[in-house]
């Protein structure tokens, strides 16, 4: 079922594909794959889920600067460009899981926010629980593919922005650090 998932979701975007396509296309009985997945979204969960455990796996014991042994602007610029990655090469899956309030409900998310809160603190930034979701949007599935599909922007001029913002906001002067 998640193979033929995978092939119509990529072939199409997951947004495109009905629970009935996949049945079809998987052949299995439309009850067969609602007893497995409830809803289109659940199928691209578990699809991108190897790849998102892969990043997870990296922020933490990978080799620096994405694993630990950077200074926070260095691992956030990387995680930023290590999300483009992901987003070029399975956004289609990411749009099928994480859109809208859904994407504050996924685990991955939930990871995510918590490297970048802990980023966040170990650069002394103020009120880092409020900056942390405005540093996590630029890498939104939807703003992504507006960047991407909507202006044109490549993706390495995404990541470059991505890294300027990542340092413009961490490498602050020992003076205008919160406590």
């Amino acid at each position: 079922m998640l193979a033929a998932a995978a092939a119509l979701f990529a072939e199409h975007g997951a947004a495109n594909v009905s629970m009935e396509q996949i049945a079809a296309e998987a052949g299995v009985g439309k009850a067969t794959l609602y007893r497995r997945f409830p809803d289109r979204a659940a199928i691209a969960v578990a699809l991108l889920d190897e790849h998102e455990r892969a990043l997870q796996d990296e922020l933490i014991s990978g080799a620096p600067p994405l694993g630990p042994g950077a200074a926070p602007a260095e691992r956030l610029a990387a995680f930023y460009a290590a999300m483009v990655d992901l987003l070029e090469q399975h956004g289609h899956l990411v749009l099928g899981a994480e859109v809208g309030h859904r994407r504050f409900d996924v685990g991955a998310y939930q990871f995510w926010r918590t490297h970048v809160l802990t980023l966040l603190r170990d650069a002394h930034v103020e009120r880092p629980e409020v900056m942390v979701e405005l540093l996590l949007a630029p890498v939104a599935p939807e703003v992504h593919r507006h960047q991407r599909e909507a202006l044109h922007h490549t993706a390495e001029r995404v990541k470059a922005a991505l890294a300027e913002l990542a340092h413009r906001v961490l490498d602050r002067p020992e003076t205008d650090k919160g406590t």
